[in-house]
């Protein structure tokens, strides 16, 4: 009976944070006349894709996708290497401050973003950076969360595969490369999740970096959807149902990666 409710309770959870993505992708079905019934229809009447077929008039919408993939896919790349070499520093490269350096690096996660956004694109505009991709992907380069995440999945790999490489000649380089990363790809594959989805949903800084259209990413382009005076809701969902996609094909890809990482790290 006990395990009936747990399993009752756990449906019941899923099924709440489900609604949302079921009911953005009904209203992208919905035709325009429909949208704001009262009371909502789950079933409407004349449902087709005349909604995305708009989306894709209304703006450039692949070239729009492009940029978000492809700067997604480069910050996450990025984070990646920084965050893994630092970690790989911290976690097993004994130098003076190492403690003190860590704990400062840390702090900064205390730091949010909007207190960096004006000193950001001071300097973005004084090395005359401001509306180029390069700017959108400056400030996430490094990642004091990847650092300490793959820290401690770095801890937990045993030091006696360090020595036992080193009676081999390798040096710290072929440790991280051939030892370190190989051990610890489970937590690679949790942070790159979050560093995507990161990127991918960013819109504050791109707001304020870019100006022309052409380098707009998917979150700046879906705002221009909403109008001054009234906006047409069908084509705004189909808009947020397209983006979605790449992160759930990207979860399902590393799900394996994640729940192993989860279960390496003790947590329940």
């Amino acid at each position: 009976m006990a395990k009936a409710l747990k399993y009752l309770l756990v449906a019941a959870g899923a099924l709440v944070m489900l609604f949302p993505f079921a009911w953005a992708v009904i209203t992208s079905l919905t035709p325009d006349g429909a949208v704001l019934a009262s009371p909502p229809d789950f079933t409407p009447e004349g449902a087709g894709l005349a909604a995305y077929a708009r989306l894709l008039e209304a703006m450039p919408f692949w070239r729009i996708l492009a940029n978000s993939l492809w700067i997604g896919l480069a910050s996450t790349a990025l984070q990646l290497i920084t965050s893994a070499m630092a970690a790989y520093a911290f976690a097993r490269l004994p130098f003076p401050g190492r403690g003190a350096l860590f704990a400062v690096y840390l702090a900064t996660l205390m730091v949010p973003l909007q207190v960096l956004i004006v000193p950001l694109f001071i300097e973005m505009r004084t090395f005359e950076l401001s509306d180029t991709y390069f700017a959108v992907l400056a400030p996430t380069v490094a990642s004091a969360f990847g650092v300490f995440l793959l820290r401690q999945a770095i801890q937990q790999v045993p030091r006696e595969f360090d020595e036992a490489a080193v009676l081999d000649g390798a040096g710290h380089l072929r440790i991280f490369a051939f030892v370190v990363v190989p051990l610890i790809r489970p937590a690679l594959a949790t942070f790159a999740i979050f560093a995507f989805m990161a990127s991918w949903n960013s819109y504050l800084w791109p707001l304020v970096i870019l100006r022309s259209p052409e380098f707009f990413t998917l979150p700046l382009g879906l705002a221009e959807l909403h109008g001054r005076f009234t906006t047409e809701w069908n084509v705004v969902m189909a808009g947020s149902v397209v983006s979605v996609v790449p992160i759930l094909i990207l979860y399902l890809f590393a799900q394996k990666h994640v729940i192993a990482s989860v279960a390496q790290s003790g947590l329940k």
